[in-house]
């Protein structure tokens, strides 16, 4: 039998007892707002391509720019910024999301302030690749070179946070890796690859090529690292219109390289994590994730998934989707803005999903 302790009885007021009752009350709220308030990490950073791009590229000589109109048109302010939307990409929505800030910067930003290297910054560049060729061909920022960029800014950070804050920056901060599409595209349209590389070895290269940066990446402080595999490429309007015949199907080709390199990425990183216990390294599926909406566009209330916006929105991207071009009258019932990157819209659903079923493990 349980025993029963005695409480000492006090006379304590009916009154003020429900005084402070009322009181308790009014101050969950907030609490509660404080603590929601505050953000999950310190700081976004992210690495990659067009897809995390907000704008190095208008910076530095290359073609792939998106600093111009119908690009931005649903932006704050109607701003083309260089991000290859009609509006804001995956890490703004991940840095909003995680109540961090609502837009991540470029890193060659010349408007940076100090506080938006302590809130994170993007070192991504459009065209980019893990394969260094596909930089040089479409004179993009390499990935290596973006990892150079990364060691710049935590000297930067160490002079405005002090070396233990900056410390704390970058080791409790999420990190975005996204790369790899334009390998696959660049793979399918350069012939001088193919013979040397076959769809087998390239994905292994691939992988290899990712490996490494990771490792180094993680070397340099980064804990919590979400890497995203490779969407179905061969569903892009792009490859579609190249690759897709009369009917514009999905390229069974692209796709199939895409889903090799995917399988090889997971293990890899399950291998690397379980080699390394100072980081967590977490696949991030954007292949399922993007093909459910082209295949069911209705059941997220898209109409058109297989053109983009602008243009016919079989080709046109970059400098081709221009302020010369139609723009469709109604792009929130689009999956894609060009032909090669989603609608801001979609980049919400897809963000919403990635966070709630892979980027949660590392929060």
């Amino acid at each position: 039998m349980a025993s029963i302790i005695s409480l000492p009885r006090y006379n304590i007021p009916l009154k003020t007892i429900s005084t402070l009752i009322i009181f308790l009350l009014q101050l969950l709220p907030d609490r509660a707002h404080r603590s929601s308030s505050r953000p999950a990490v310190p700081a976004v950073i992210v690495f990659g391509d067009s897809v995390v791009d907000p704008g190095n590229n208008n910076y530095i000589d290359t073609p792939a720019k998106g600093n111009f109109p119908p690009y931005g048109q649903d932006f704050p302010g109607h701003e083309a910024t260089g991000r290859f939307s009609n509006g804001r990409i995956t890490p703004d929505m991940m840095a909003s999301a995680l109540g961090v800030k609502e837009l991540v910067p470029a890193y060659f930003d010349t408007r940076l302030v100090d506080q938006d290297l302590l809130t994170g910054v993007s070192f991504a560049s459009a065209a980019s690749g893990f394969d260094p060729l596909t930089s040089t061909i479409a004179l993009a920022i390499p990935m290596m070179k973006q990892l150079d960029m990364f060691k710049e800014y935590k000297e930067k950070l160490r002079k405005i946070a002090g070396k233990k804050k900056a410390a704390s920056i970058i080791s409790e901060s999420l990190y975005m890796v996204c790369s790899g599409s334009n390998d696959v595209a660049e793979y399918f349209l350069d012939p001088l690859r193919r013979p040397i590389k076959d769809i087998a070895t390239y994905s292994e290269f691939l992988m290899q090529t990712a490996s490494n940066f990771l490792q180094e990446l993680v070397n340099l402080g980064a804990r919590r690292v979400g890497v995203t595999g490779l969407p179905p490429i061969g569903c892009l309007p792009s490859q579609r219109t190249l690759a897709g015949g009369v009917l514009r199907r999905c390229a069974a080709n692209r796709n199939d390289l895409a889903k090799k390199y995917n399988e090889k990425l997971k293990r890899e990183l399950n291998r690397l994590t379980a080699k390394d216990s100072r980081a967590k390294l977490i696949y991030v599926d954007m292949y399922s994730v993007l093909l459910d909406l082209i295949q069911k566009p209705q059941k997220y209330g898209f109409r058109v998934s297989k053109r983009g916006c602008c243009g016919t929105g079989t080709l046109e991207v970059a400098k081709l989707c221009n302020r010369l071009c139609h723009v469709c009258s109604n792009v929130s019932k689009y999956l894609f803005w060009d032909s090669y990157h989603p609608t801001e819209r979609a980049y919400k659903i897809i963000v919403d999903k990635i966070i709630q079923r892979d980027l949660h493990l590392l929060l």
